[in-house]
């Protein structure tokens, strides 16, 4: 079993549906932690936690903002995205490619529940590719 850490609270993280948090990626690793799941802490100011399955238009987005995903960066390793590739997005972020109609689906099963305080339940549901 993959070690999810303890979200930041002392105890295992939750997702938006009040479920046991999920893995989101472990290739490539994500998380602000790089545990593969979409935990946080105080110290995580980005607040990197909404899971999403990237596309190219969101990460085309993302580089005009400033943050290039998609380019490799060895000294990091971090291999560079590409479309269908998951990653824990800083919430706002996601919010902001929304509000410019970029944004990506997401797995709710792996946003963590802190995703909440910025973005309606309802929302991220539209967007969800793990409702049943």
């Amino acid at each position: 079993m993959l070690d999810i850490g303890d979200g930041g609270g002392g105890r295992q993280g939750r997702n938006v549906l009040g479920g046991d948090l999920l893995p989101c990626s472990l290739n490539p690793v994500t998380g602000y932690f790089r545990d593969g799941c979409c935990n946080t802490d105080p110290t995580d100011l980005g607040l990197h936690v909404v899971c999403c399955r990237v596309t190219d238009t969101f990460l085309e987005f993302s580089k005009s903002r400033g943050n290039d995903l998609s380019t490799p960066m060895p000294e990091y390793a971090f291999p560079g995205l590409k479309e269908g590739d998951q990653w824990c997005l800083c919430a706002a972020r996601w919010v902001e490619a929304w509000r410019s109609g970029a944004a990506p689906k997401v797995v709710l099963s792996a946003t963590h529940e802190r995703a909440l305080e910025l973005i309606p339940l309802a929302l991220l549901q539209e967007f969800a590719i793990d409702l049943h």
